[in-house]
């Protein structure tokens, strides 16, 4: 964080320490006055605030500072309680939200460090009472008197719980602290055995841990322990066991001393809670959920099934409505989520407006799909909200025991890709993750990805396809294609990356890159065939003709290569011309002074608005392949669509435009479009798009 950040924290640090010396001075005897009391506290402080706003957050530094709380004596009952009451509304003085974030996760450290430290102080404390008790048998061999005077005295006063035990169970002795602990006389504790203090949530192996102690494999053991009170109210203890041998080294006797943690259980499970839940919805965060996702990938056997739900429009409530209604919104949807689901699943908030329901033990798409039209029928149905009905929906992503995804980011990638889906496609609904179609994703976001490099690697190439002309069929043009030779997938046509180029902007580059490799091959056909001259077509995009700089871009590059304008001509889709006003329409005018042939492409597929043609500078139309795939003998059933082609045509003559058809793939459609009186085919009747020097062939001939 920088130094405004830290400086703005210190600020909040100011009042702290006040608050922080009235809140603590009376819960524990420490032998500092007033002044030294807020100057050994204020130090404490800065560590803190140094500790929450460093670049890296360092819990293990917050941690010492509750260890030093307890060094300083600062034990008293109250003592950490009164400085979470202290730390907590402090929340909301500091200045930054991920300073308040951090300043969460410090109070839970400091509490942490502080128990750490306490249970150490403890257990010295124990042990050096076990090393009383111990010494204090071995004086009783020596001087029995003096021993049990110095043992009693060390048992019954103790201020922890303590009871001396045989190896197989039997409780031999009690001291006052452990019978107000369990509510218990000494004589109804007698009588009792160890094995009737079990409890259904004993740590897991804590029983194996014992059966060791008492076989001697261990000399001690300690865990933290619930116990039932004689009332049957529950209590935490942090439980220590030492085995007493006799002189030959058999186990005799175990010797527990026992802490009542209670309090300090319950502080540590509320700071979890506070950590692992959403304040706002009270619905697990996004720390548990992952936590959960992370144990059930984890398992590996338990396949998994996520609900990833967003709601439809509520940035527009928020805006509207404001954001105390978005809250509540919030709150309500949250409420009937975990409603309909939350007794069976987790049910989870993301952030934001987003929530996730994860199914353990996942059957398949069927139970998740139920699960997803409960959430949308949850979330559709009108809330009421400050006297006003509000109706939302939302949109769901579903992975349904999901293959192939063994990580956590593996997980939500798709969920989120699925998500999206959904979004696409409108409100109110779900969708299915689909392996191959985010497989297609993934392949189509690193198309994108590389491609602004691939023209610096040289991996694009141009083809060319011929223009032949159908009075005689000779060569009258060839129209260059991009390709991609691309490292991995290898040869890829326009189709599976025009697009991405569009999408991502790096369509005006490209085709720069393609005019002005296309310009230098039509100067090197020119001169080395002076005597065939040949028009080279060139694709623009819809990008290019709104950009201004085409017309200097394509000038400069005839005049760089000495090229004779008429024999470059740029085809522009027909919904692209349709479009035109404005800027563009100077553009396409601007470009025909310069001398360049202007040609219509795939004619047929968008406005077919004709005589809008009139005012464009056109000279070429070239119509969509399937006008030409309806001239084949097999596919015609009559003579409408030759009459159709046959009227385009002649439309086109009449406006002074010459005709070329795309997509010819039979000697039919070349005879019939030849008899229609088309200008020009162009098709894999005549050649597929291929290398320049497949051309040099064509112009030999």
């Amino acid at each position: 964080m920088g130094e405004p950040a830290q400086a703005a924290s210190r600020s909040v640090g100011n009042g702290l320490v006040d608050r922080w010396v009235e809140a603590i001075s009376d819960t524990s005897y420490v032998p500092l006055n007033r002044g030294e009391l807020r100057g050994y506290l204020g130090n404490l402080a800065a560590r803190l605030i140094d500790a929450i706003t460093a670049d890296d957050f360092n819990d293990a530094a917050i941690r010492d500072i509750g260890a030093s709380m307890v060094a300083a004596h600062f034990t008293g009952a109250e003592s950490l309680a009164s400085t979470i009451t202290v730390l907590g509304p402090t929340l909301s003085e500091a200045p930054e939200p991920r300073i308040r974030e951090r300043w969460l996760a410090a109070v839970g450290e400091l509490a942490s460090g502080y128990a750490d430290a306490l249970r150490q102080r403890t257990l010295a404390e124990q042990q050096r009472i076990t090393v009383a008790a111990l010494a204090a048998r071995k004086d009783a061999e020596d001087a029995k008197w003096s021993s049990e005077r110095r043992f009693g005295a060390v048992f019954a006063d103790a201020a922890i719980g303590m009871a001396v035990s045989t190896v197989d169970g039997k409780i031999l002795e009690v001291n006052r602290a452990m019978c107000d602990m369990f509510g218990y006389t000494p004589e109804e504790l007698v009588t009792r055995s160890v094995d009737d203090f079990v409890h259904p949530s004993d740590p897991v192996g804590s029983w194996d841990q014992y059966a060791e102690l008492v076989t001697g494999a261990r000399d001690h053991i300690r865990m933290e322990k619930p116990y039932y009170r004689s009332d049957g109210s529950l209590m935490w203890t942090d439980l220590v066991s030492s085995l007493i041998r006799d002189q030959g080294g058999t186990p005799r006797y175990l010797v527990a001393m026992i802490e009542d943690i209670t309090e300090r259980h319950a502080l540590q499970a509320r700071l979890h809670h506070q950590a692992s839940h959403d304040p706002l919805t009270e619905l697990p965060n996004r720390t548990l959920f992952f936590e959960r996702l992370d144990a059930a990938l984890a398992r590996g056997g338990d396949r998994i099934g996520l609900c990833y739900l967003d709601l439809d429009g509520f940035k527009a409530i928020n805006d509207t409505l404001g954001h105390d209604t978005g809250d509540q919104l919030l709150r309500e949807v949250a409420r009937r989520l975990h409603a309909r689901l939350g007794e069976r699943h987790l049910v989870a908030r993301m952030g934001g407006d987003e929530f996730v329901v994860l199914v353990e033990g996942c059957a398949g798409a069927g139970v998740m799909i139920e699960v997803a039209h409960e959430a949308l029928a949850a979330v559709r149905e009108p809330m009421h909200i400050d006297n006003q009905t509000i109706s939302v929906s939302a949109s769901i992503g579903i992975l349904a025991a999901p293959e192939n995804l063994s990580t956590r980011a593996e997980v939500m990638k798709a969920a989120d890709t699925t998500l999206y889906w959904a979004k696409a496609e409108g409100r109110n609904r779900w969708a299915l993750f689909d392996p191959e179609r985010h497989a297609k994703e993934i392949t189509r976001y690193e198309l994108s990805r590389s491609l602004p490099g691939a023209l610096a690697r040289s991996e694009l190439f141009l083809e060319y396809q011929p223009l032949i002309r159908l009075g005689d069929d000779s060569l009258a043009g060839v129209e260059a294609l991009v390709r991609w030779q691309h490292p991995l997938w290898g040869r890829l046509e326009p189709s599976e990356f025009i697009g991405l180029a569009e999408e991502t902007g790096m369509i005006t580059e490209l085709g720069l890159w393609v005019l002005r490799s296309a310009c230098a091959q039509a100067r090197a056909w020119s001169v080395r065939f002076p005597d065939r001259p040949l028009t080279v077509s060139v694709n623009l995009a819809p990008q290019q003709v709104n950009d201004p700089s085409i017309v200097d871009d394509v000038a400069r590059l005839i005049a760089d290569h000495e090229l004779d304008p008429a024999r470059l001509q740029l085809e522009i889709t027909e919904s692209a011309i349709m479009a035109t006003a404005g800027q563009p329409l100077k553009t396409l005018h601007a470009l025909a002074e310069v001398g360049v042939r202007i040609a219509i492409d795939d004619f047929g597929t968008g406005y077919s608005n004709l005589a809008y043609l009139r005012t464009l500078p056109l000279h070429s139309l070239k119509l969509a392949g399937p006008f030409i795939s309806s001239l084949d003998d097999r596919a015609s059933e009559g003579p409408e669509d030759m009459a159709i082609v046959g009227m385009l045509i002649d439309l086109a003559h009449t406006l002074g435009l010459t005709v070329t058809g795309e997509g010819v793939e039979t000697a039919a459609q070349a005879d019939a479009l030849r008899s229609l009186g088309c200008d020009i085919a162009q098709g894999y009747h005549y050649g597929q798009p291929e290398p320049a020097a497949a051309v040099d062939a064509w112009l030999q001939r």
